[in-house]
């Protein structure tokens, strides 16, 4: 059977300039997605929206863009929509199947943006990581530990799981346990404690800062240190009150 080469070489070149066009409008399309991205962002955030709002948003307008472009190049290489409409409907189940994850994951994005559980900069305990807020798009939330490493968790997880928000309120509450060894001056390591609290301006002074005998155990008398402070000073604070309680357990012990 003879072949039609005049034939094949039109087929090819047909073909082969609907594989650049489709090449073609990947590339611009990859690159305006990009662009009206950040386009999107900046605006949002020069309106005075809320940060993770309108950073949800602008990743929404990208993979918008992405869809139209991944349309655009199935009719440029031939596969018209109607086509592709049927297709996914007879493969709905299977593809809903196999993207439930992602979907999963879109949705309880959606549902984290609707009720804003945190803001951007938030410091939160979630699915067993802390961290501080550093993005939530789509399908992740980016945290940043203390050490600042990286932590993405799908929205799925977040969504359903606990959330800890330390920033969420203006002021906390701070405790610390110390002990006091038996044989010890109770009442002057309280004292110490007292009189270190009052020159500490991070201290609220309401509620009234309280220093309270609490109990025993193996090694003395534990004394239950707790006061009210800013949110953003709680954990400099928390540091500070070991060392000054510390530093009064032992001073109570050498005047003994």
């Amino acid at each position: 059977m003879p072949i039609d080469i005049n034939g094949l070489g039109n087929l090819f070149i047909v073909y082969g300039i609907n594989c650049l066009g489709a090449l073609a409008i990947a590339v611009v399309g990859w690159w305006a997605a990009g662009l009206l991205e950040r386009l999107a962002l900046r605006a949002l955030i020069s309106s005075h929206m809320d940060p993770i709002v309108a950073t949800f948003l602008a990743s929404l307008v990208r993979y918008s863009i992405m869809v139209l472009m991944f349309v655009l190049i199935l009719q440029v290489v031939g596969i018209q929509a109607t086509s592709l409409v049927a297709v996914l409907g007879a493969a709905s189940l299977a593809i809903g199947l196999a993207l439930q994850g992602t979907l999963s994951n879109m949705a309880a994005g959606v549902m984290l943006l609707l009720f804003r559980p945190f803001r951007l900069g938030d410091a939160i305990e979630v699915a067993g990581k802390a961290g501080t807020v550093k993005n939530l798009n789509l399908f992740m939330t980016e945290l940043a530990s203390g050490d600042n490493v990286q932590i993405l968790i799908p929205n799925g997880q977040v969504w359903g799981s606990p959330i800890t928000n330390t920033s969420a309120y203006p002021t906390r509450s701070v405790s610390v346990k110390v002990t006091v060894p038996y044989g010890g001056n109770i009442e002057a390591a309280a004292s110490h404690i007292r009189d270190a609290l009052s020159r500490d301006n991070r201290v609220l002074p309401l509620p009234a800062p309280a220093v309270d005998a609490s109990g025993f155990n193996d090694r003395g008398v534990e004394i239950v240190v707790t006061a009210w402070t800013k949110s953003a000073d709680a954990g400099a604070f928390k540091a500070a009150i070991v060392h000054q309680a510390s530093n009064a357990v032992q001073q109570a012990a050498s005047a003994t």
